[in-house]
């Protein structure tokens, strides 16, 4: 059933601390909550929800918690713990009255993102840039001069190797045998265990036959697991348990036969789309994760950088290719035609004509003056997108599966937006203050004056 609004009664609760009284009105969150159009996000959220059954959390206490999640870089626990002794946290969500206990569970936040998906994602976004347009922290013109950047999204996986992705497999699918009521002729989680111990001493010690031979060990045993698993699996009963324990099998011979350099590499059991994406950087040569583009605008508005644009690209795909998927989206979120598009080396081959024109990094021919100036600021998308890693949690990523990936990434791009806008509000309340004690302190002055002039 569609969300349910918050009744709000026209009496006063004696016995219950109406927020409004405790809080300071001037705080930035306040001000924020102010200027967010609650009424469009509960009318666009409603689509994904039917006229039947039980009715859904109201969209603004949802969609609030997940706003103050990625402004504040929070976890799920994180903000819902955080919000019951904060009551800013609970204004900002819609609450009128002071709540000593979150009224959802935290599961609520993973089944309410599953719902809605990357689509509504999209609509806070552009909530935020609407926002900060009005407000005047971002102008129209400011849009029509962008940077296209693509960057890594890490996956919370461990660092993968062979030896500890077979014992995985042979764990995982030991222990879904047991759920569907297999007996095993031997489950080899004590001997594998031995042998990704002495795997791990020996690439260490460089002593690479005797790690090979154990790794080799672990792939024997496992194929082992999978061939007695097969020859049992018809006597199980169609349902459940025999469909969860067909797809661990099916990954556990993708993992049994995989070589290195497979297009379909399985690097997690537990996220099996996570990718190698390598970075070419001594520091960091490769990262497992999805690639994500981040497009920004060149020249600073006055309340800064804001991030127009953000996606997950899937299947480690050419720069170049992107980028005009990338441009028409940009444009039909924003509803504006960028005119100068800044990109780096990487985009060689993007194809793009028209209206838009591409300028890349260390170009010479066609390039004025002014073109030069934000051709050098075209590296300024690297710390946002550093921030947006740092503080609105795209540094890690936590949430399953490839919808998980697209859903973080355009949060992080709407967490750095309402940081920006909550800079912004600070900023015009401290200018405002210090042109009031500015106004004092000459009133003061010109009274001092003519008393000692009469």
């Amino acid at each position: 059933m569609k969300p349910r609004k918050p009744s709000i009664s026209p009496n006063d609760d004696l016995f219950r601390s109406r927020l409004d009284n405790i809080i300071n009105l001037r705080h930035e969150l306040v001000i924020l909550s102010e200027k967010i159009d609650w009424s469009y996000l509960d009318e666009q959220a409603g689509q994904f929800f039917s006229d039947a059954g039980r009715p859904a959390h109201p969209t603004r206490l949802m969609a609030g918690l997940h706003l103050l999640k990625y402004m504040f870089n929070l976890s799920d626990e994180g903000v819902c713990e955080r919000w019951v002794y904060d009551p800013y946290f609970q204004y900002f969500t819609g609450s009128l009255y002071f709540a000593h206990e979150l009224p959802i569970a935290r599961s609520d936040m993973t089944h309410w993102r599953k719902r809605l998906g990357e689509d509504f994602c999209v609509t806070l976004l552009q909530e935020s840039l609407r926002v900060a347009h009005e407000v005047g922290a971002l102008r129209t013109k400011d849009l029509k001069r962008t940077v296209v950047d693509t960057t890594v999204m890490p996956k919370a996986v461990t660092y993968p190797t062979e030896a500890k992705l077979t014992y995985k497999a042979i764990t995982m699918l030991g222990k879904s045998a047991q759920l569907a009521g297999i007996t095993l002729r031997q489950s080899y989680v004590r001997v594998g265990k031995l042998a990704l111990i002495k795997s791990g001493r020996y690439r260490h010690a460089k002593q690479m036959k005797r790690a090979r031979k154990q790794e080799r060990f672990l792939k024997i045993r496992l194929g082992r697991l999978i061939r007695d698993i097969e020859r049992k699996q018809e006597l199980i009963p169609v349902g459940l348990k025999r469909e969860a324990l067909e797809m661990a099998l099916n990954k556990a011979k993708q993992i049994h036969q995989q070589q290195r350099g497979d297009s379909d590499y399985c690097y997690s059991w537990h996220c099996p789309e996570v990718e190698c994406i390598g970075k070419g950087k001594a520091h960091k040569p490769y990262e497992f994760g999805v690639k994500v583009s981040v497009t920004t605008n060149v020249n600073p508005a006055p309340g800064g950088h804001f991030i127009c644009h953000t996606k997950a690209l899937p299947g480690r795909p050419y720069d170049g290719h992107t980028l005009k998927r990338i441009l028409e989206e940009t444009s039909s979120q924003t509803g504006i035609t960028q005119e100068r598009v800044y990109v780096d080396k990487g985009y060689r081959g993007h194809g793009i004509k028209g209206q838009t024109t591409v300028y890349q990094s260390g170009q010479k021919r066609g390039v004025s003056t002014s073109i030069k100036k934000e051709l050098r600021r075209r590296s300024v998308v690297e710390p946002i997108i550093g921030h947006a890693k740092q503080d609105c949690r795209m540094d890690r990523n936590y949430l399953h599966g490839a919808l998980g990936d697209a859903v973080n990434a355009v949060m992080a791009a709407v967490g750095f937006n309402f940081r920006q806008l909550l800079r912004w509000f600070r900023k015009i309340f401290w200018r405002c203050y210090l042109q009031l004690l500015k106004y004092i302190y000459f009133d003061c002055k010109i009274k001092l004056c003519l008393n000692s002039f009469f």
